[in-house]
């Protein structure tokens, strides 16, 4: 058979979809195309691995996920908030694990310097060096994600040789060196912004640096990577809501997207206020909606905090949306908003509607909450042009605003109060709420405030607790013991009046175990290799 096949000049066995790793690795712009492959991961990192079941948000008391059906993005995002005996190793490891998801990155992406190394000995030596550095910027981001979760994990580099079947697990410390010397390489290998063609730059690997050395408790490290980004010309927008439409000054790490190119997201389909599909004659939105916990933390345009008392009963005086400062404006949709052209409807028989949450299990496209999510959903989106699925709003990954309130934080925890003043009022400045100097339990107050309305829904905030060890502590300082709510909306007796009513939308208190502050090893690993045991945590 096999003679007969080799004598056949007919038959032709070259592939013509693929190239072999020889050829690919032979020149600069198939390296390049190589390394493109890896990049995705980085979208993955933000999109994919935090929870399988949903924003982290969800977690927290800043979103609620309005539908009763038992489904990631549904109710199962609650019953994880809700603690309990439901967290068990396999559930916790299904819906926020990403060790397999993270390790087989880490593979692919330790092939790839494998093959520059011996096979893109030919690129020019720069080449060689600065493709290196974009592989080890995202290597080192892995395993950042890693070491957060699990703290102790597995370290593979390059040396394809070294992988065995049973491997015991590095340090803590081992796993934070291996993160903070990539980043390192790619600090002091990538070019500038301007001389990086649109690929990873010097920009990208000290704003990420500045994220994963708060991790590491590096507070030093943390202030001297966020004064190279400004450095780097990087800094805030002047207009809060246009940071997220991408490009400019403060976007340091963004992931596009291209409709000529099928590459696309669903967030406006899941997030989008249900009018938004009324009006085409189709059904989606609101899967997730802002909590009345998050609107209460913004302060008024002109400083301070309004009286919510009145709401948290039924009252027909209007909120005081419209007074409130512009991060909230531009993150939350509410009664009387305006959006995509029209005003958005919240309420009982609105256009945008209400539902109720446990009793309607399926509220399409109605809130549970009263509000809808403004921040990361495209308004230029027509769906009667092209499918909710298919959305293009860029994906900020970095920016400068973050990098900010990393320095804001470590020159608190480096007892450098002026540093870490100097840095909130920037952040206050940008959208002209007053600040007077702080310090002690004050100023930390000041900075998690910041942390939490500046960066809300770019999911941070949940690692954030975790990390502060404070997520385990009652609320509101942690996530123990609380209910999340919302405003129903009701028309009242008269004309262009509404009724507002404080509700709960929890079945029971939510709690936050401290065994949570490490996920536990999957079964998977703990089958295939002699050398780990489950964490203390999850016997």
């Amino acid at each position: 058979m096999l003679s007969a096949t080799a004598c056949n000049k007919l038959l032709d066995l070259t592939p013509r979809d693929s190239i072999s790793d020889k050829v690919m690795w032979a020149d600069v712009t198939s390296a390049e195309y190589a390394v493109n492959s890896i990049y995705s991961y980085a979208y993955n990192i933000y999109a994919s691995y935090p929870c399988a079941a949903g924003m982290t948000e969800a977690l927290t008391d800043q979103l609620k996920y309005g539908s009763y059906l038992y489904n990631s993005m549904c109710f199962i995002p609650s019953e994880i908030a809700y603690g309990g005996s439901t967290l068990t190793a396999n559930y916790v490891d299904v819906y926020l694990g990403a060790w397999g998801s993270l390790y087989s990155c880490i593979r692919r992406t330790n092939e790839a310097i494998d093959n520059l190394h011996s096979l893109g000995t030919g690129l020019p030596e720069a080449d060689q060096t600065r493709l290196e550095a974009e592989l080890r910027l995202m290597r080192g981001w892995l395993y950042f994600e890693l070491v957060k979760r699990y703290k102790e994990v597995i370290i593979y580099n390059e040396d394809l040789t070294a992988i065995v079947k049973d491997k015991a697990l590095s340090s803590e410390a081992d796993g934070w060196k291996m993160v903070k010397d990539d980043l390192a390489y790619a600090q002091q290998n990538l070019p500038a912004k301007a001389d990086a063609r649109g690929r990873l730059d010097k920009g990208a690997a000290y704003a990420l640096a500045s994220r994963a050395l708060l991790y590491a408790k590096d507070y030093e490290g943390v202030i001297a990577a966020a004064n190279k980004v400004k450095e780097l010309g990087y800094g805030l927008e002047d207009d809060y809501a246009g940071v997220f439409n991408g490009g400019g000054k403060e976007s340091i790490l963004q992931y596009n997207f291209s409709y000529a190119d099928n590459v696309m997201h669903s967030f406006d389909f899941y997030y989008s206020p249900g009018g938004d599909f009324v009006q085409v004659g189709l059904q989606g939105g609101a899967y997730g909606t802002p909590t009345q916990e998050m609107v209460e933390s913004y302060e008024l345009a002109a400083g301070g905090f309004p009286d919510w008392e009145p709401w948290h009963g039924t009252t027909t005086e209007n909120p005081p949306y419209e007074l409130l400062e512009p991060r909230f404006q531009a993150t939350i949709l509410y009664n009387g908003a305006t959006w995509k052209g029209r005003t958005i409807q919240p309420y009982v028989g609105g256009e945008d509607g209400w539902a109720e949450w446990r009793k309607e299990s399926q509220p399409q496209g109605r809130t549970t909450t009263g509000y809808y999510l403004r921040k990361g959903v495209d308004e230029t989106h027509s769906f009667a042009e092209r499918d909710a699925s298919r959305g293009l709003q860029p994906a900020i990954l970095l920016r400068y605003g973050e990098v900010l309130l990393n320095k804001a934080e470590a020159c608190f925890r480096n007892n450098d109060a002026a540093g870490a003043n100097a840095a909130v009022r920037e952040i206050r400045d940008r959208v002209n709420l007053p600040y007077t100097d702080l310090a002690g339990d004050e100023l930390w107050a000041a900075i998690r405030q910041e942390r939490r309305v500046e960066l809300a829904y770019e999911g941070l905030w949940y690692w954030d607790l975790r990390r502060w060890g404070e997520a385990d502590k009652a609320y509101p300082v942690g996530l123990n013991g609380y209910q999340v709510h919302g405003l129903k909306i009701a028309p009242g007796a008269v004309d262009g009046q509404f009724e507002y009513t404080y509700v709960s939308v929890d079945d029971k208190d939510r709690n936050f175990p401290q065994k949570m502050y490490r996920f536990p090893m999957p079964a998977s690993e703990l089958n295939s290799n002699a050398l780990v045991e489950q964490y203390a945590e999850w016997k």
